[in-house]
């Protein structure tokens, strides 16, 4: 079975370990609900929360810059991929 192509979504800019949330730059759309990847990482979850200025959304648009809740530490350069 074929792997299905992953989405560049953004690249991690920062990461808050005492809250868990990492800022990431947007280069594609996001919404709550889609699986993501961290790739130097190396898991994958769920997109549960996503804010922009302490404002919770639920679609983030390309040329956005996030808070996403994340469920392990991330490191800054760190880039996220979606399936497509």
């Amino acid at each position: 079975m074929r792997e299905l192509p992953k989405l560049k979504v953004g690249i991690v800019t920062h990461f808050f370990d005492k809250v868990g949330v990492a800022v990431v730059d947007l280069n594609a759309n996001l919404n709550v609900g889609d699986t993501i990847e961290f790739e130097k990482g190396g898991f994958s979850q769920t997109v549960s929360s996503m804010q922009i200025e302490h404002e919770q959304i639920d679609t983030a648009k390309k040329g956005q810059t996030i808070g996403l809740k994340v469920e392990k530490n991330v490191k800054s350069g760190d880039t996220i991929l979606k399936k497509t």
